[in-house]
C-alpha cells in the first residue's frame, strides 16, 4: 500500500474529536501486525478512545520517534464540494478531512513500514487522540514512551509545515464559563439577571485583553499573530426573545507565546468576575454565579538553539529553513517530558480545519523524501 492508498484508508475514518478513534487504531494495529511490529494501546479512562505506540527495528537507545494525532476537526456547517471522508484527487491535489491535519504524514509513515526491515537504530511510531480539543489524549503516550522505550535521540511532530522545521509553537488554555442569571420578563430588566448579557461583557474583557497583549509585545518574535491571543469561539444561552436568559455558556481559549502562562489570564478573568461583575449581578438576586473550568492547559514549544532534532529535521528536509507558527501542538509536551522535539510535515496549516482541506502531491512526495532519508540514515 502506497501513501496515497494509505491516506485514502485513514481519511476513511471519520475520526472527529468527538467521536471514538478506535476504528482507525485497530486497522493501523493490524497493518503493523502483518508486517511484525507489536503495537501497545494507552486507551483513554472509558476505554472508547487510544493513543498506539510501537516500536520498528531493536530496542536500542538513539531511535526517532514519529508523532501524529489521530483525531480530526469536525465538518459540521462547512461548504464542502466533495465526500470529506473519501480522499479525492483533483488534479495535483487530494481533498478530505485530515489531510494535510494530519493524516497525511501518518500514512507516509505507515506506508513506509515495509522498508524499515534493515533498522539499526528504531523507528517509533506514536499516534495520539484528542489532540484538536486540547492534546487531552498525549501526555499519557508520551509517559509510556518515556518509560517503556529505550531513550531516542529526537522527536518529530508531523503537523503541516510545508516540511520547513518548526523551532517553537504557542501554547494554550482552553476554558469553558457558564454564567448562571434569573429569569424574568423582559420588559422587567430590573428583577432580572440576564445571563447573556453578562456573557457578552465578559466576552468583551476576553477582547480587550488581547488588546492589552497585542500591543505590549513585540512584533519581530516571529509569531504572526505576534502575541498571545484571547477567543472565544462557541457561545450558548437563552430562551426566548423575551425572557432574560437563565444561562449563558461560552467557550474560549488563550495561545500564549513562549514565556507567558495561559493560566495567569485565567486568574485575571477570575478576579474581574469575583470583584467587578458577581457583586452586581447578586445584588439583584444571591444566587446568580460564574463558573469557569479549565478543559486544557498545553505547554508551547520552546526554541532551543542547539537542538538534535532540529539539525535532524534540516539535514532530512535538505534546507535550514526554521520558522515559529501560532497553532498549539503536542510538540511542547515532548518537549515537557525531556525529548528534543521538532515539527516538521507534509502540508500547510493554511489547509487545515478549512471546508475543502487538501494536500497536494508535491507534499505527500516531498514527506516521502524525507522519511527514506531517516530510514536510511537509521539503516
Amino acid at each position: 500500500m502506497n501513501s496515497i492508498e494509505m491516506l485514502k484508508t485513514l481519511v476513511g475514518f471519520p475520526t472527529v474529536s468527538r467521536d471514538s478513534n478506535l476504528p482507525l487504531i485497530d486497522f493501523v494495529d493490524e497493518w503493523l501486525g502483518k508486517h511484525g511490529v507489536t503495537a501497545v494501546r494507552v486507551p483513554n479512562d472509558e476505554g472508547t478512545k487510544a493513543n498506539l505506540y510501537a516500536t520498528i527495528g531493536p530496542a536500542v537507545e538513539g531511535g526517532i520517534v514519529l508523532s501524529g494525532h489521530t483525531d480530526v476537526v469536525p465538518i459540521d456547517g462547512q461548504p464542502w464540494n466533495t465526500d470529506p471522508f473519501e480522499l479525492t484527487q483533483k488534479q495535483d491535489k487530494l481533498y478530505g478531512r485530515g489531510t494535510c491535519d494530519m493524516k497525511g504524514f501518518s500514512a507516509i509513515a505507515l506506508s513506509l513500514v515495509p522498508e524499515m526491515k534493515s533498522l539499526k537504530k528504531p523507528i517509533h511510531l506514536a499516534l495520539s487522540y484528542d489532540e484538536e480539543i486540547g492534546c487531552l489524549g498525549a501526555p499519557r503516550l508520551i509517559n509510556q514512551i518515556k518509560e517503556q522505550i529505550p531513550k531516542p535521540e529526537a522527536v518529530i511532530v508531523g503537523e503541516p509545515s510545508m516540511m520547513e522545521a518548526v523551532t517553537a509553537h504557542k501554547g494554550i488554555g482552553a476554558f469553558r464559563t457558564v454564567v448562571t442569571g434569573y429569569e424574568a420578563h423582559s420588559s422587567q430588566t430590573h428583577r432580572g439577571v440576564s445571563a447573556v448579557m453578562t456573557a457578552a461583557k465578559l466576552i468583551n474583557w476576553l477582547s480587550e485583553r488581547e488588546a492589552r497583549f497585542r500591543d505590549a509585545t513585540p512584533t519581530n518574535n516571529g509569531f504572526l499573530p505576534h502575541h498571545t491571543t484571547v477567543h472565544s469561539g462557541v457561545v450558548h444561552g437563552g430562551t426566548a426573545l423575551n425572557i432574560i436568559s437563565r444561562q449563558c455558556e461560552f467557550l474560549w481559549d488563550v495561545r500564549v507565546i513562549p514565556g507567558e502562562n495561559a493560566l495567569s489570564v485565567f486568574e485575571e478573568f477570575q478576579a474581574f468576575c469575583q470583584e467587578v461583575i458577581l457583586p452586581k449581578m447578586q445584588a439583584v438576586h444571591q444566587d446568580a454565579d460564574i463558573q469557569t473550568t479549565i478543559l486544557a492547559d498545553t505547554p508551547p514549544l520552546q526554541e532551543v538553539a542547539e537542538s538534535p532534532a532540529l539539525k535532524l529535521a534540516q539535514d532530512l528536509a535538505g534546507n535550514t529553513v526554521r520558522s515559529r507558527v501560532a497553532y498549539a501542538a503536542e510538540a511542547g509536551q515532548f518537549q515537557e517530558a525531556g525529548f528534543p522535539t521538532v515539527i516538521c510535515g507534509p502540508g500547510s496549516i493554511d489547509q487545515a480545519h478549512q471546508p475543502n482541506e487538501f494536500i497536494s502531491i508535491d507534499q505527500m512526495e516531498q514527506g516521502e523524501q524525507f522519511l527514506r532519508k531517516l530510514i536510511h540514515r537509521l539503516s
